[in-house]
């Protein structure tokens, strides 16, 4: 009879061990008592207008929708030239935090790492392409926004130039500035789109010097890639138009501003703390468009040119739908060569690793 008992004992606890053992990060649910620690890594400032700040809009959200099942931990301007996300993330582990988001394409490399490592926190990384069982990429399609937002920039200009202040030669930002070149063509074939590269996501005064180049140029429209709203505060102090990114920053600058391409992560980062917290989390790459709402183009202002708003309804409509692509061809290169054969969509997987500039852009590709 005590052989039998020690043999139960022995069967119940190998069992427990198997269950303990098959769960995995996204498998784990948050008991009644228990808070999630979230954390969120940012490569730059929340309290100024742009892309970071748009984050934070985003995870506001998800806190107010979760309440007191979550509690958050936020570092700002974590720079993702170093290794410096290392420490921060490895802190933000030793303090609890079982998901993790960042939002920099440059932190990629080491979140990927440290997923590795660490096989029961979850991570969420913005605008790259690397993924693991506990690791997912996510972005939107936010080139389907950039190209409405040409649209407006092409029927607007007067010189036909318009300027675009890019932050670094990666394909997310290159995908942008082809997006934004084909919307202005669209309506103004004679239009061009100057490049000038800062090397930079956050640097409000040498960003805003770029701008001022470019408008030196002759440029009446200011677009941009950046996180800061420097190159738009130098289109209206020269009496000229921009198109922001990010966040709707017409209160900022009324008298220049047309619209922006603008994000909406408030949902995307509710719905994933949720599936956290009830251990159903997979490791699930997203890219979503405007048919998701996770981007949209901000509402165009009094400055926008008359018929734009028509315009801009017509292919919202068709690019929700699916009627139209944006990278569908025929699509030229710089040099007027046929890059996307005509009825051909270029595949996510080329629009991930985009290297090249359509017809219309005048500037090249430094090394990144």
């Amino acid at each position: 009879m005590r052989k039998r008992w020690i043999i139960c004992l022995l069967a119940a606890t190998l069992c427990l061990a198997l269950v303990m053992t098959g769960c995995d990060a996204g498998q784990k649910k948050t008991t009644g008592q228990e808070k999630l620690k979230v954390g969120f890594i940012y490569i730059g400032t929340a309290n100024e207008p742009g892309y970071t700040y748009a984050h934070e809009l985003g995870r506001k959200y998800a806190e107010e929708k979760l309440g007191d099942k979550v509690e958050f931990v936020v570092q700002e301007n974590v720079s993702d030239t170093d290794d410096s996300i290392v420490s921060v993330m490895q802190s933000m582990i030793d303090q609890g935090c079982k998901v993790i988001f960042a939002n920099s394409y440059g932190y990629m490399d080491y979140m990927y790492d440290m997923a590795q490592e660490y096989p029961d926190v979850i991570f969420l990384h913005c605008s790259g392409s690397k993924s693991r069982e506990n690791m997912l990429n996510y972005f939107g399609r936010i080139y389907q926004a950039r190209y409405l937002s040409g649209i407006v920039a092409g029927m607007k200009t007067e010189t036909n130039k318009i300027g675009y202040v890019a932050a670094h030669p990666i394909p997310e930002v290159i995908r942008g500035i082809n997006a934004f070149t084909l919307g202005v063509r669209s309506v103004n074939p004679n239009a061009t789109v100057e490049v000038v590269w800062t090397s930079t996501w956050y640097d409000p005064s040498l960003e805003k010097a770029a701008a001022i180049s470019l408008l030196d140029k002759g440029c009446d429209v200011i677009a941009q890639h950046q996180d800061t709203t420097g190159p738009q505060i130098a289109a209206q102090e020269r009496g000229k138009w921009c198109v922001g990114y990010n966040c709707d920053t017409a209160d900022i600058v009324p008298e220049a501003f047309l619209t922006a391409p603008v994000w909406n992560w408030g949902p995307y980062y509710t719905e994933q703390i949720q599936k956290a917290l009830d251990g159903t989390w997979k490791s699930e790459n997203y890219w979503g468009g405007m048919e998701d709402g996770v981007v949209k183009l901000a509402p165009l202002t009094k400055n926008a040119p008359a018929g734009a708003q028509e315009k801009v309804d017509e292919m919202s409509k068709k690019i929700i739908s699916g009627e139209f692509k944006v990278f569908e061809g025929p699509i030229k290169d710089q040099s007027g060569n046929i890059r996307v054969p005509e009825g051909t969509v270029m595949t996510d997987e080329e629009l991930l690793s985009f290297n090249w500039f359509v017809e219309g852009v005048i500037g090249t590709l430094p090394e990144s």
